[in-house]
């Protein structure tokens, strides 16, 4: 079973426009066989062949430590081929992968690259996960959570996470004793252990857990965070710090989507670049300076160029001025994310053009509802669908409570008797004074509220008489929503996979549809 996702009410409707193809000037970057023509030819164009040459040297180079697969290697020899582009996803660094839409993101870019290669047969198609190594923010990657337990490491904060060494390994004895009885419990207790040996990095962990996973898909990982990478992006990185280019070009599409959708995802700073040492802080320009914020380090505009020039590697975008990067170092097509980061990537399409580099297509990635079968028996037995727990809930409890209720039907009955009566009095109020009429619209508003005050007070009191029916769809929701949010944003992929293993992931692979936008629901 599926649901659109223009049938959800918690997806934005900046994304459901944009995938209704009602937001101008995106009408070419949603997905679309038209659209993915045009973006081959027009990134053939753009994308030139020493580029191709370092992209392979870099993957091939990082890998060094994994036993590529078959597939995994026809892809890599095929990034030199002019005629190869890739479709990327992207991540943190989350522990054990963090929330298990981790999996899908990855699934959906991986069909992605098999759908293309199928329907445009003289090129090759390359999923690439892209490793969100220089992100600092450690409390955001250092957990994840099972039905069970919520597993946490320690580490020192402030760097880039990516170069983060494993040391706290405590939480793998909890681990093993969690999913040791399992099925495939055996082999994620070796998975956690070999990716979180003392002395890794947090890089290492998640390039190996990702291999492990999905190799056999040919699926490529790569982290930017390297010297020849950023040599090739020292132009972009130069306008950031001299024009402020980035925060200039989006003014104008920000303030529409201020406008038009009270929102915008992420507000870009004058300076969207940090700076790397043992930590990673933020470039703010003062007067002349620049200063990296929380350090005592600051380059004159001179001092500061010369640095790009010499070592980019010391330059790390922020979430904005990421995507601009990781266009220019890729053949890519389209890019696979969440809402929010489909929202963010929507800011920045001026800004492509204003540095001159084809804006990919976007593809917001479905998402994946696992339900026991006993659970659904529950919803059906209850009178519920699926998808009223993807609408206004709350709503759809009160309408059960008071279901073929004979006060409410009676409140209902009389409230419209006096929404006629009322209709009645002004229609002939209309011929009197002009202060009558005030009063009667007034008495009218006033008798109305002690309906709203009358239905009100009935709803509460039939949930205390139905207390029990009550709970029970409450218990419900949670079932459906563990913690009260999308199951796919609290579980780890560890609970799915301890029963099932890899026919799980084959499962959810075939499960989707990535021409569509869906929330997808299997039973377990």
């Amino acid at each position: 079973m599926t649901i659109d996702f223009q049938n959800i009410n918690s997806i934005p409707q900046l994304v459901k426009d944009f995938l209704k193809k009602n937001l101008d000037g995106f009408q070419g970057k949603v997905f679309d066989l038209e659209n993915f023509k045009n973006q081959i030819t027009e990134k053939q164009n753009s994308y030139s062949d020493d580029k191709r040459e370092i992209l392979y040297n870099t993957i091939f180079s990082q890998n060094q430590e994994e036993q590529m697969s078959p597939k995994q290697l026809d892809y890599l020899f095929s990034l030199k081929d002019k005629n190869t582009f890739t479709i990327t996803t992207g991540h943190q660094l989350n522990l054990f992968t963090g929330p298990v839409f981790f999996i899908y993101k990855i699934l959906q870019t991986i069909k992605t690259a098999e759908f293309l290669t199928s329907n445009f047969p003289e090129h090759n198609f390359v999923p690439v996960f892209w490793m969100a190594t220089e992100d600092h923010d450690f409390d955001e990657i250092n957990h994840f959570k099972t039905r069970a337990h919520y597993y946490e490491i320690k580490g020192k904060a402030g760097g880039d996470v990516g170069n983060i060494k494993i040391d706290d390994v405590f939480f793998i004895q909890e681990f093993e004793k969690e999913f040791k009885d399992y099925l495939y419990g055996t082999e994620l207790i070796m998975w956690i252990k070999n990716a979180y040996k003392k002395g890794k990095t947090h890089t290492q962990a998640i390039r190996y857990l990702v291999n492990q996973l999905f190799s056999d898909y040919g699926l490529l990982t790569l982290d930017g965070n390297e010297k020849e990478l950023k040599n090739q992006v020292k132009d972009i990185f130069r306008k950031e710090l001299l024009s402020n280019n980035l925060f200039e070009a989006t003014k104008q599409q920000r303030e529409f989507l201020e406008k038009e959708y009270h929102k915008v995802q992420v507000n870009p700073r004058e300076i969207n670049l940090f700076y790397l040492t043992e930590t990673r802080n933020r470039i703010d320009k003062i007067n002349d300076d620049y200063f990296i914020i929380d350090t005592d380090l600051k380059f004159s505009q001179e001092e500061i160029l010369a640095e790009l020039e010499n070592n980019p590697e010391k330059f790390s975008p922020n979430a904005v001025l990421r995507p601009a990067y990781q266009e220019t170092i890729m053949p890519n097509l389209a890019y696979v994310g969440g809402n929010a980061e489909i929202m963010y990537w929507i800011e920045l399409k001026d800004y492509f053009e204003s540095i001159n580099l084809p804006f990919p297509l976007l593809i917001p990635r479905n998402s994946m509802l696992f339900l026991e079968q006993k659970t659904m028996g529950k919803i059906e037995k209850a009178g519920l669908s699926i998808k009223d727990f993807f609408g206004n809930f709350a709503e759809v409890i009160n309408q059960k409570i008071l279901d073929n209720n004979e006060i409410k039907s009676l409140l209902e009955q009389k409230e419209q008797d006096l929404i006629k009566s009322f209709s009645d009095i002004k229609t002939k109020a209309e011929q009197t004074d002009k202060t009558f009429v005030n009063l009667v619209n007034a008495e009218e508003t006033r008798q109305l509220k002690s309906f709203k005050r009358m239905q009100k007070r009935l709803l509460k009191a039939e949930k205390i008489k139905q207390s029990e029916k009550f709970d029970q769809m409450q218990n419900l929701f949670l079932k459906v929503h563990p913690g009260g949010t999308w199951q796919e944003r609290v579980f780890n992929f560890s609970v799915f996979y301890a029963d099932f293993g890899k026919q799980w992931i084959a499962d959810s692979y075939q499960l989707m549809d990535v021409q569509k936008s869906e929330l997808i629901i299997s039973l377990i």
